[in-house]
């Protein structure tokens, strides 16, 4: 293990999920669980004397949520990285956790390997940030340790003429951003596209299994097709 892992609490009220979840990441170098709890209240007390690097933090917990819980942190103005790991996948919810600086936002259930990699994409940009030279950093400094949190998307090898990688790479960006499967006005009007477009590009991810399509039948009874990443 690394002289200096990075100090984890595991905040989940299920019992069960608190202790594999923390068996898990345990596991991976760079990094020491240093406490399991399972409410808000434990979470905040822990924090206050543990003083971890990292909590992983359900948003469902039993006594407060845990958008609370983020609130009550950053108004102690702690030194911490919090990443969310949860079912909570409103939208609201989603947006109040973002706000309180949520470094990534994991929506349950995901596999031990889904939460390896985003645990790595982490430790990784952590250690380029907490080892730099203490000097103002540059925005490619800064636009490469962003990167490093989020899993690359890798463009499909025959990508057909026509399609424009900048238009694409917003579309997967817009599209991964959702919380609910969206239409293709839904992405138009989010990036600044004719619907056209977007439906165009969108049918380009799901024939390669991108993005999974679905209907939604309206009042006409036509259907409208939906649209969710799947993508790796």
């Amino acid at each position: 293990m690394p002289d200096n892992p990075i100090r984890t609490l595991i905040v989940d009220g299920d019992t069960r999920l608190a202790e594999q979840q923390g068996s898990h990441v345990d596991q991976l170098p760079g990094f020491a669980v240093i406490g399991i709890v399972h409410s808000g209240a434990e979470a905040l007390e822990f924090v206050s004397r543990g003083h971890p690097q990292l909590v992983l933090l359900d948003l469902l917990l039993p006594d407060m949520t845990g958008v609370e819980v983020c609130r009550t942190l950053r108004s102690r103005s702690a030194v911490l990285d919090i990443i969310a790991v949860t079912s909570a996948s409103d939208l609201a919810t989603v947006r109040a956790a973002l706000s309180y600086g949520v470094a990534q936002y994991l929506v349950k259930p995901l596999s031990a390997a889904t939460l390896r990699d985003r645990l790595h994409r982490f430790a990784t940009t952590h250690r380029a940030l907490t080892t730099a030279p203490p000097h103002h950093l540059s925005q490619e400094e800064v636009d490469r340790a962003l990167t490093a949190l989020r899993p690359p998307f890798t463009p499909v090898a025959d990508q057909p003429k026509g399609v424009s990688t900048t238009t694409l790479d917003a579309v997967v960006a817009q599209l991964r951003a959702e919380t609910v499967p969206a239409s293709a006005t839904d992405i138009a009007s989010a990036i600044g596209v004719s619907r056209a477009t977007a439906r165009r590009y969108l049918e380009h991810l799901a024939v390669h299994r991108l993005a999974i399509r679905s209907h939604r039948y309206g009042r006409c009874g036509r259907p409208g097709n939906l649209y969710r990443w799947q993508g790796a």
